[in-house]
C-alpha cells in the first residue's frame, strides 16, 4: 500500500501585525484611483464615492482601472500604483 498525503486545509498566517498606512491631510491636488473588481455594480458604486470625493477638494482627479473579472488578479498594480496616489477597491455580494 502507498502511503497517503493528508493535506490541512488551515494556511498559514502571519503573526506580524502592520500598521495602516498614513492618513492623508486632505485630497485636494490628488490622483484618486479606481480599480473595479467587476462585481455586478461595482463600477457605479466605487466611481460615484470617487466623484463625491472629488467633489469635496480642489484639484483632484479621478482615474479607473476595471478587472476582467472578480476571480482574476489585478495585473495593472504597478500601473494603478504609478499613476493614483489614492485608490477605492472592492466590493461584496
Amino acid at each position: 500500500m502507498r502511503p497517503m498525503n493528508v493535506l490541512s486545509p488551515l494556511g498559514a498566517t502571519s503573526d506580524t501585525i502592520k500598521p495602516l498606512a498614513r492618513r492623508r491631510p486632505s485630497l485636494a491636488g490628488l490622483r484618486i484611483g479606481v480599480l473595479d473588481n467587476s462585481k455586478p455594480n461595482a463600477d457605479v458604486l466605487l466611481g460615484r464615492v470617487a466623484e463625491r470625493l472629488a467633489e469635496r477638494v480642489s484639484g483632484a482627479t479621478i482615474t479607473r482601472w476595471q478587472k476582467p473579472g472578480a476571480s482574476h488578479p489585478a495585473l495593472m498594480i504597478d500601473e494603478i500604483a504609478g499613476a493614483a496616489d489614492v485608490v477605492l477597491t472592492g466590493s461584496a455580494d
